[in-house]
Protein backbone atom coordinates (compact mmCIF):
# COMPACT_ATOMS: atom_id res chain seq x y z
CA UNK A 1 0.00 0.00 0.00
CA UNK A 2 1.05 3.17 -0.72
CA UNK A 3 0.79 6.72 1.07
CA UNK A 4 0.64 10.32 0.35
CA UNK A 5 -0.33 13.53 2.07
CA UNK A 6 -4.05 14.49 3.30
CA UNK A 7 -4.18 17.25 0.91
CA UNK A 8 -1.78 20.17 1.98
CA UNK A 9 -1.36 18.34 5.37
CA UNK A 10 1.58 16.29 6.90
CA UNK A 11 -0.88 13.48 7.38
CA UNK A 12 -0.14 10.70 5.38
CA UNK A 13 -3.61 7.92 4.30
CA UNK A 14 -3.47 5.22 1.96
CA UNK A 15 -3.68 5.94 -1.58
CA UNK A 16 -6.81 3.30 -1.31
CA UNK A 17 -9.51 4.34 1.29
CA UNK A 18 -12.20 2.36 2.33
CA UNK A 19 -16.05 3.76 1.91
CA UNK A 20 -18.20 1.97 4.47
CA UNK A 21 -21.81 3.38 2.39
CA UNK A 22 -22.73 -0.40 2.16
CA UNK A 23 -22.63 -1.03 6.14
CA UNK A 24 -25.31 -1.41 7.42
CA UNK A 25 -27.48 -1.45 3.89
CA UNK A 26 -26.18 -3.51 1.52
CA UNK A 27 -23.55 -5.52 4.17
CA UNK A 28 -24.16 -6.93 7.40
CA UNK A 29 -22.17 -6.05 10.12
CA UNK A 30 -20.23 -9.25 10.71
CA UNK A 31 -19.03 -8.91 6.64
CA UNK A 32 -18.35 -4.90 7.37
CA UNK A 33 -16.05 -5.82 10.24
CA UNK A 34 -14.21 -8.52 8.01
CA UNK A 35 -14.12 -5.67 5.35
CA UNK A 36 -12.34 -3.47 8.28
CA UNK A 37 -10.27 -6.04 9.32
CA UNK A 38 -8.84 -6.76 5.91
CA UNK A 39 -8.48 -3.59 5.07
CA UNK A 40 -5.87 -3.39 7.71
CA UNK A 41 -4.46 -6.18 6.72
CA UNK A 42 -3.58 -4.55 3.32
CA UNK A 43 -1.94 -1.59 4.89
CA UNK A 44 -4.93 0.76 4.67
CA UNK A 45 -5.24 3.25 7.23
CA UNK A 46 -8.11 5.87 5.57
CA UNK A 47 -11.85 4.77 6.35
CA UNK A 48 -14.42 6.93 5.20
CA UNK A 49 -17.93 7.21 6.53
CA UNK A 50 -21.22 9.41 6.87
CA UNK A 51 -23.94 10.48 9.29
CA UNK A 52 -26.28 9.75 7.01
CA UNK A 53 -24.95 6.06 5.54
CA UNK A 54 -27.60 3.98 6.87
CA UNK A 55 -29.15 6.36 8.86
CA UNK A 56 -25.94 6.63 11.65
CA UNK A 57 -25.56 2.46 11.32
CA UNK A 58 -22.76 2.61 9.07
CA UNK A 59 -20.85 5.08 11.95
CA UNK A 60 -22.03 2.22 14.64
CA UNK A 61 -20.74 -0.54 13.06
CA UNK A 62 -17.60 1.28 12.28
CA UNK A 63 -17.80 2.49 16.27
CA UNK A 64 -18.32 -1.21 17.46
CA UNK A 65 -15.55 -2.48 15.09
CA UNK A 66 -12.88 0.25 17.01
CA UNK A 67 -14.06 -0.54 20.45
CA UNK A 68 -13.31 -4.05 19.99
CA UNK A 69 -9.51 -3.38 18.57
CA UNK A 70 -8.71 -0.38 20.71
CA UNK A 71 -5.04 -0.31 19.70
CA UNK A 72 -5.94 0.34 15.80
CA UNK A 73 -7.32 3.75 16.55
CA UNK A 74 -4.49 6.01 16.59
CA UNK A 75 -2.88 4.15 12.99
CA UNK A 76 -5.94 5.28 11.26
CA UNK A 77 -7.21 8.19 9.34
CA UNK A 78 -11.30 8.29 10.13
CA UNK A 79 -13.18 10.56 7.95
CA UNK A 80 -16.85 10.66 8.03
CA UNK A 81 -19.30 13.94 7.00
CA UNK A 82 -22.73 15.66 8.15
CA UNK A 83 -25.21 17.86 5.99
CA UNK A 84 -28.34 15.70 5.12
CA UNK A 85 -31.32 15.42 7.27
CA UNK A 86 -30.76 13.17 10.07
CA UNK A 87 -34.27 13.92 12.02
CA UNK A 88 -38.05 15.85 10.53
CA UNK A 89 -37.25 18.76 12.75
CA UNK A 90 -36.08 22.49 10.27
CA UNK A 91 -32.76 22.27 12.04
CA UNK A 92 -32.04 18.40 11.14
CA UNK A 93 -30.17 18.95 7.81
CA UNK A 94 -27.80 21.95 6.22
CA UNK A 95 -24.63 23.25 6.86
CA UNK A 96 -25.71 25.82 9.65
CA UNK A 97 -24.18 25.99 13.26
CA UNK A 98 -27.28 24.97 14.83
CA UNK A 99 -27.07 21.50 12.51
CA UNK A 100 -24.01 20.77 12.58
CA UNK A 101 -23.02 21.04 16.03
CA UNK A 102 -25.55 18.55 16.80
CA UNK A 103 -24.01 16.19 13.85
CA UNK A 104 -20.78 16.35 14.90
CA UNK A 105 -21.20 15.15 18.45
CA UNK A 106 -23.46 12.41 17.28
CA UNK A 107 -20.75 11.36 14.72
CA UNK A 108 -18.76 11.24 17.71
CA UNK A 109 -20.80 9.31 19.60
CA UNK A 110 -21.64 6.31 17.08
CA UNK A 111 -17.80 6.39 16.32
CA UNK A 112 -17.42 6.21 19.98
CA UNK A 113 -14.03 8.96 19.34
CA UNK A 114 -12.89 11.58 20.99
CA UNK A 115 -11.62 13.34 17.52
CA UNK A 116 -12.35 12.72 14.08
CA UNK A 117 -9.47 12.85 12.02
CA UNK A 118 -11.57 14.72 8.98
CA UNK A 119 -15.10 15.77 8.84
CA UNK A 120 -16.41 16.96 5.55
CA UNK A 121 -19.77 18.84 4.66
CA UNK A 122 -21.44 16.47 2.45
CA UNK A 123 -22.52 19.02 0.19
CA UNK A 124 -23.28 22.75 -0.70
CA UNK A 125 -25.95 24.46 1.48
CA UNK A 126 -27.85 27.10 -0.48
CA UNK A 127 -29.60 28.53 2.68
CA UNK A 128 -26.91 29.10 4.98
CA UNK A 129 -23.77 31.53 4.72
CA UNK A 130 -20.83 29.77 4.27
CA UNK A 131 -18.85 31.52 6.34
CA UNK A 132 -21.04 30.20 9.08
CA UNK A 133 -20.28 26.67 8.34
CA UNK A 134 -16.25 27.70 7.82
CA UNK A 135 -16.30 29.62 11.68
CA UNK A 136 -17.86 26.13 12.95
CA UNK A 137 -15.15 24.03 11.61
CA UNK A 138 -12.88 26.45 13.07
CA UNK A 139 -14.17 26.34 16.08
CA UNK A 140 -13.99 22.20 15.86
CA UNK A 141 -10.80 22.06 14.72
CA UNK A 142 -10.04 25.18 18.03
CA UNK A 143 -11.91 22.42 20.50
CA UNK A 144 -10.34 19.43 19.31
CA UNK A 145 -13.07 17.45 18.19
CA UNK A 146 -11.75 17.40 14.33
CA UNK A 147 -8.56 17.63 12.89
CA UNK A 148 -9.03 18.34 9.22
CA UNK A 149 -12.15 19.62 7.12
CA UNK A 150 -13.22 18.73 3.84
CA UNK A 151 -15.98 19.54 1.37
CA UNK A 152 -17.93 16.73 -0.77
CA UNK A 153 -20.04 17.41 -4.11
CA UNK A 154 -19.01 20.87 -5.04
CA UNK A 155 -18.44 22.84 -7.71
CA UNK A 156 -15.48 24.71 -8.80
CA UNK A 157 -17.06 28.06 -7.81
CA UNK A 158 -18.33 26.92 -4.33
CA UNK A 159 -14.72 25.51 -3.33
CA UNK A 160 -12.88 28.45 -4.63
CA UNK A 161 -14.94 30.91 -2.27
CA UNK A 162 -14.55 28.57 0.82
CA UNK A 163 -11.13 28.47 0.20
CA UNK A 164 -10.61 32.07 -0.04
CA UNK A 165 -12.53 32.67 2.57
CA UNK A 166 -10.72 29.99 5.21
CA UNK A 167 -7.47 32.23 3.99
CA UNK A 168 -8.86 35.82 4.48
CA UNK A 169 -9.95 34.90 7.85
CA UNK A 170 -7.58 33.21 9.01
CA UNK A 171 -9.92 29.73 9.48
CA UNK A 172 -8.74 26.52 8.99
CA UNK A 173 -8.39 25.31 5.51
CA UNK A 174 -10.46 23.23 3.66
CA UNK A 175 -7.67 19.85 2.89
CA UNK A 176 -9.91 17.67 0.65
CA UNK A 177 -12.82 17.75 -1.84
CA UNK A 178 -14.51 13.97 -2.49
CA UNK A 179 -16.39 14.27 -5.52
CA UNK A 180 -17.33 11.54 -8.26
CA UNK A 181 -14.62 10.87 -10.51
CA UNK A 182 -14.11 7.58 -12.99
CA UNK A 183 -13.57 7.08 -16.60
CA UNK A 184 -17.46 7.67 -17.69
CA UNK A 185 -17.48 10.87 -15.09
CA UNK A 186 -14.98 13.35 -16.04
CA UNK A 187 -16.77 16.42 -15.16
CA UNK A 188 -14.57 17.83 -11.67
CA UNK A 189 -11.83 18.27 -15.03
CA UNK A 190 -13.20 21.42 -16.39
CA UNK A 191 -12.71 23.02 -12.89
CA UNK A 192 -12.53 21.49 -9.83
CA UNK A 193 -9.04 19.89 -10.14
CA UNK A 194 -7.83 23.24 -11.22
CA UNK A 195 -8.92 24.40 -7.94
CA UNK A 196 -7.95 21.56 -6.06
CA UNK A 197 -4.60 21.65 -7.63
CA UNK A 198 -4.30 25.77 -7.06
CA UNK A 199 -5.24 25.79 -3.60
CA UNK A 200 -3.48 22.04 -2.36
CA UNK A 201 -6.63 20.62 -1.80
CA UNK A 202 -6.72 16.90 -1.94
CA UNK A 203 -9.08 14.55 -4.32
CA UNK A 204 -10.89 11.75 -2.42
CA UNK A 205 -12.78 10.11 -5.69
CA UNK A 206 -16.21 8.34 -5.30
CA UNK A 207 -17.40 5.99 -7.40
CA UNK A 208 -14.54 4.92 -9.09
CA UNK A 209 -15.86 2.21 -10.96
CA UNK A 210 -19.34 4.12 -11.62
CA UNK A 211 -21.12 2.15 -9.88
CA UNK A 212 -19.76 -1.19 -11.12
CA UNK A 213 -19.67 -0.16 -15.10
CA UNK A 214 -16.53 -0.30 -14.92
CA UNK A 215 -16.43 -3.70 -13.72
CA UNK A 216 -17.39 -5.09 -17.13
CA UNK A 217 -20.88 -6.89 -15.66
CA UNK A 218 -23.37 -4.65 -17.75
CA UNK A 219 -23.96 -5.63 -21.29
CA UNK A 220 -25.22 -3.32 -24.05
CA UNK A 221 -29.02 -3.41 -24.16
CA UNK A 222 -29.45 -5.98 -21.81
CA UNK A 223 -30.70 -4.34 -18.69
CA UNK A 224 -28.94 -5.32 -15.47
CA UNK A 225 -30.58 -8.59 -13.25
CA UNK A 226 -29.31 -10.11 -10.36
CA UNK A 227 -27.71 -8.93 -7.35
CA UNK A 228 -25.92 -5.74 -7.78
CA UNK A 229 -27.11 -2.34 -7.74
CA UNK A 230 -28.78 -1.72 -10.84
CA UNK A 231 -30.27 -5.57 -10.64
CA UNK A 232 -32.29 -4.44 -8.13
CA UNK A 233 -32.65 -0.64 -9.06
CA UNK A 234 -32.01 -0.16 -13.03
CA UNK A 235 -32.77 3.43 -13.03
CA UNK A 236 -30.77 4.32 -9.56
CA UNK A 237 -29.60 7.63 -9.66
CA UNK A 238 -26.58 8.53 -12.07
CA UNK A 239 -25.63 5.17 -12.21
CA UNK A 240 -29.10 4.38 -14.21
CA UNK A 241 -28.83 1.62 -16.92
CA UNK A 242 -30.75 3.81 -19.26
CA UNK A 243 -28.85 6.58 -20.30
CA UNK A 244 -25.55 5.33 -19.87
CA UNK A 245 -27.19 2.22 -22.34
CA UNK A 246 -27.66 4.70 -25.11
CA UNK A 247 -24.36 6.80 -24.85
CA UNK A 248 -21.73 5.31 -27.43
CA UNK A 249 -19.13 6.58 -25.09
CA UNK A 250 -19.91 4.28 -22.70
CA UNK A 251 -19.30 0.84 -24.67
CA UNK A 252 -16.11 2.41 -25.82
CA UNK A 253 -14.83 2.98 -22.51
CA UNK A 254 -16.10 -0.23 -21.48
CA UNK A 255 -14.29 -1.99 -24.33
CA UNK A 256 -10.69 0.29 -23.88
CA UNK A 257 -10.55 -0.92 -20.34
CA UNK A 258 -11.58 -4.54 -21.10
CA UNK A 259 -8.43 -4.26 -23.56
CA UNK A 260 -6.25 -2.92 -20.82
CA UNK A 261 -7.08 -5.32 -18.57
CA UNK A 262 -6.62 -8.39 -21.11
CA UNK A 263 -2.99 -6.58 -21.71
CA UNK A 264 -2.24 -6.23 -17.56
CA UNK A 265 -3.87 -9.70 -16.80
CA UNK A 266 -5.84 -8.51 -14.41
CA UNK A 267 -9.52 -7.50 -13.79
CA UNK A 268 -11.43 -4.36 -15.21
CA UNK A 269 -12.18 -3.10 -12.05
CA UNK A 270 -8.60 -2.97 -11.32
CA UNK A 271 -7.55 -1.08 -14.66
CA UNK A 272 -10.21 1.71 -13.65
CA UNK A 273 -9.08 2.29 -10.16
CA UNK A 274 -5.46 2.43 -11.32
CA UNK A 275 -6.50 5.17 -13.78
CA UNK A 276 -7.94 7.38 -11.42
CA UNK A 277 -5.49 6.61 -8.61
CA UNK A 278 -3.29 8.63 -11.31
CA UNK A 279 -4.90 11.67 -12.08
CA UNK A 280 -3.78 15.16 -10.88
CA UNK A 281 -4.61 15.75 -7.04
CA UNK A 282 -6.01 12.64 -6.34
CA UNK A 283 -4.65 11.79 -2.63
CA UNK A 284 -7.09 9.02 -2.41
CA UNK A 285 -9.54 6.65 -3.82
CA UNK A 286 -12.49 5.47 -2.13
CA UNK A 287 -13.45 1.99 -2.79
CA UNK A 288 -16.49 -0.04 -1.90
CA UNK A 289 -17.70 -3.07 -1.87
CA UNK A 290 -20.69 -5.44 -0.88
CA UNK A 291 -18.29 -8.96 -0.33
CA UNK A 292 -14.60 -8.93 1.12
CA UNK A 293 -14.31 -10.72 -2.38
CA UNK A 294 -15.27 -7.67 -4.17
CA UNK A 295 -12.44 -6.25 -1.57
CA UNK A 296 -9.92 -8.02 -2.03
CA UNK A 297 -10.16 -7.91 -5.69
CA UNK A 298 -10.26 -3.87 -5.39
CA UNK A 299 -7.25 -4.00 -2.94
CA UNK A 300 -5.31 -5.63 -5.40
CA UNK A 301 -4.88 -2.19 -7.50
CA UNK A 302 -2.07 -1.28 -5.37
CA UNK A 303 1.57 -1.45 -7.15
CA UNK A 304 -0.41 -1.71 -10.48
CA UNK A 305 0.87 0.93 -12.81
CA UNK A 306 -0.13 1.33 -16.23
CA UNK A 307 2.18 2.06 -19.23
CA UNK A 308 2.14 5.44 -21.07
CA UNK A 309 0.35 3.79 -23.84
CA UNK A 310 -2.44 2.55 -21.87
CA UNK A 311 -3.02 5.62 -19.89
CA UNK A 312 -3.15 7.60 -23.71
CA UNK A 313 -5.77 5.01 -24.94
CA UNK A 314 -8.02 5.30 -21.51
CA UNK A 315 -7.41 9.37 -21.51
CA UNK A 316 -8.55 9.40 -24.86
CA UNK A 317 -11.73 7.21 -25.42
CA UNK A 318 -12.85 9.15 -21.88
CA UNK A 319 -12.40 12.48 -22.98
CA UNK A 320 -15.58 14.99 -22.24
CA UNK A 321 -17.07 16.51 -24.75
CA UNK A 322 -17.20 20.17 -23.62
CA UNK A 323 -18.44 23.04 -25.82
CA UNK A 324 -15.89 25.67 -27.16
CA UNK A 325 -16.72 28.27 -24.86
CA UNK A 326 -16.16 29.14 -21.93
CA UNK A 327 -14.08 26.71 -21.88
CA UNK A 328 -12.45 26.27 -25.45
CA UNK A 329 -10.60 29.02 -27.45
CA UNK A 330 -13.18 31.29 -29.09
CA UNK A 331 -13.39 31.48 -32.85
CA UNK A 332 -12.33 27.72 -33.79
CA UNK A 333 -14.75 26.02 -36.46
CA UNK A 334 -15.26 22.81 -34.41
CA UNK A 335 -18.47 22.52 -32.55
CA UNK A 336 -17.08 20.98 -29.69
CA UNK A 337 -13.34 19.57 -28.78
CA UNK A 338 -12.32 16.98 -26.20
CA UNK A 339 -10.32 18.06 -22.68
Amino acid sequence: MEFRPLGGTGTAVSTLCLGTMTFGDETDEKTSHAQLDRFVECGGNFVDTADVYSYGVSEEIVGRWLAARPAVRDQLVIATKGRFAMGDGPNDRGLTRTHLSRALDASLRRLGVDTIDLYQAHAWDPITPIEETLRFFDDAVRAGKIRYIGVSNFVGWQLQKAAILTEVHGLAPIVTLQPQYNLLARDIEFELVDVCRNENIGILPWSPLAGGWLTGKYRRDEEPTGASRLGEDPERGMEAYGPRNAQERTWRIIDAVRRVAEEQSVSMSRVALAWVADRPAVTSVILGARTVEQLDDNLAVAGLRLSAEQTALLDEVSAPEVADYPYGVPGVEQRSRRL
